[in-house]
């Protein structure tokens, strides 16, 4: 319960964050800003390219690249040129028009959302070819909306792309990335709620401001749990990487495009990924700020320090996306959306408005140890409930199993046969598969089948016994 941790919360940073310094820059400043930012992105992504295969080359005892440049390090760059001399087809049964902007939907939205990440200090400016300046291209007052709906853009360019090639398969990648999108999305959005009300302000500058004494992460580590995992979801990487599933949609909502557009579609998942990644230091993790111990040094967050602890923060985070892909495999799609709609957003939805009972106490000016009980009491109310629900959940559910064993033992319903159609196909809701030859079954209903199977054997056996005899 760290978020009762007593903070300077009291103290509105809406009202502290001071957006006056953006704006003011000369064009040709502005300008030199944007390609930074631009540059900033496309190395980052090259990096992480990389990085990707080297890494998960190591934690699978391979070599990974290493025939291109130093070490391998320029293989995304070869990568890129390859696609780029590859020949370029459209299918004929593509809508063209669409066909060739879902890429660039999919890729420039996510280039939108860095302009209010900031990179150091707003009171703390460094000095460019004489001007003095923010080391962050702009800021707004509702700069995380702003990145939720550039983000949200991005997505029209996955399904427009499945729906406009014509094929089933695209279009079935599509459809996955628009219930994709939607679930995590309000996740993801309630995450931030949770910050909004502890900050008081939806500006990122602010939000990093608000972190000076202890990061969000420790504050809500709730949320933060959230958007680690609504970010994965939200970026469509594994094991969240349902539109592209090559298991079973070949290549998904890609599948019919190639050379550049195949390029772009490549490139832009892994902005997202940058962008997601930005977003959770940004938000979480203390932004520009220098980590401990290095923060009780002076000077750690001046000039252009602020810029190399960032960097360092954005590289552990996308660290983490590719560990995560070389451990876990692909989840089933419908586990993923239960996921989405009953695990996160309802523990989101508690956690939000356990934090703004939270705050509205300390705004009221009640006890910190009054808060603890109280919400020490909810949560404890929370469980029991929780404990109960689950409780008659399981009794049901096992009489359930046990009725429907005892029928099918005497023949009056027939037990699931997975090849009935032709093609074999796993068991719907209430339907109760046989039991695994040779191993016993921890299933309930499996078990009491198996046991009627073997005494209707056994007692076959004798029979057959006494016939011969």
């Amino acid at each position: 319960m760290s978020a009762l941790s007593p903070t300077a919360a009291g103290v509105s940073l809406a009202e502290q964050a001071d957006l006056s310094m953006f704006g003011t820059d000369p064009f040709w400043l502005i300008l030199i800003k944007a390609v930074a930012v631009f540059a900033f992105i496309m190395i980052t992504v090259l990096i992480s390219i990389v990085m990707e295969r080297k890494v998960i080359a190591w934690m699978q005892l391979r070599i990974g690249p290493n025939r291109h440049g130093p070490w391998g390090m320029l293989q995304s760059l070869a990568d890129g040129v390859k696609l780029m001399l590859k020949e370029d087809v459209i299918v004929k049964a593509a809508d063209k028009p669409v066909y060739l902007l879902a890429p660039v939907l999919a890729a420039v939205p996510a280039f939108m959302a860095f302009a209010v990440i900031p990179f150091g200090p707003a009171d703390d400016p460094v000095s460019i070819l004489g001007t003095r300046t923010v080391l962050q291209l702009t800021d707004l007052p509702v700069a995380l909306l702003y990145v939720l709906a550039t983000s949200a853009i991005a997505g029209y360019g996955v399904v427009l792309a499945g729906w406009s090639s014509g094929s089933t398969y695209p279009l079935l990648g599509g459809v996955r990335a628009t219930a994709q999108i939607i679930s995590y999305e309000v996740a993801m959005g309630l995450s931030f709620a949770a910050v909004f009300l502890h900050s008081g302000s939806m500006s990122t500058s602010a939000i990093v401001a608000g972190q000076q004494d202890r990061w969000y992460v420790v504050l809500l580590p709730v949320s933060f749990l959230i958007y680690m995992v609504a970010m994965v979801g939200e970026a469509h990487r594994a094991p969240f990487d349902m539109p592209e599933s090559e298991g079973d949609l070949v290549g998904g909502f890609n599948t019919e495009y190639s050379s550049i557009k195949f390029a772009m579609f490549m490139l832009s998942e892994y902005i997202h990924m940058v962008t997601v990644s930005a977003l959770m230091v940004t938000v979480f993790l203390g932004g520009w700020r220098a980590p401990a111990p290095l923060s009780f040094w002076e000077g750690a967050n001046t000039g252009w320090w602020p810029l190399l602890w960032f960097v360092a923060k954005l590289l552990t985070v996308m660290f983490f996306f590719v560990w995560i892909r070389a451990a876990l495999p692909r989840v089933r799609y419908d586990q993923f959306m239960s996921l989405g709609w009953k695990v996160l957003i309802p523990v989101a939805l508690v956690w939000l408005m356990l934090v703004a009972a939270v705050r509205v106490m300390q705004n009221e000016g009640r006890d910190f140890q009054d808060i603890l009980m109280w919400v020490a009491g909810g949560v404890f109310v929370l469980l029991v409930l929780s404990f109960v629900f689950d409780f008659f959940r399981d009794r049901s559910e096992r009489a359930k199993a046990e009725a429907q064993a005892h029928a099918a033992a005497r023949g009056g319903e027939p037990g699931f046969d997975a090849t009935a159609g032709g093609y074999p196909v796993p068991p719907l809701p209430g339907q109760q598969p046989p039991p695994v030859p040779r191993r016993p079954s921890r299933h309930p209903a499996a078990g009491a089948t198996a046991t009627v199977t073997a005494e209707k054997t056994e007692a076959g056996e004798e029979g057959k016994e006494g016939d011969d005899a």
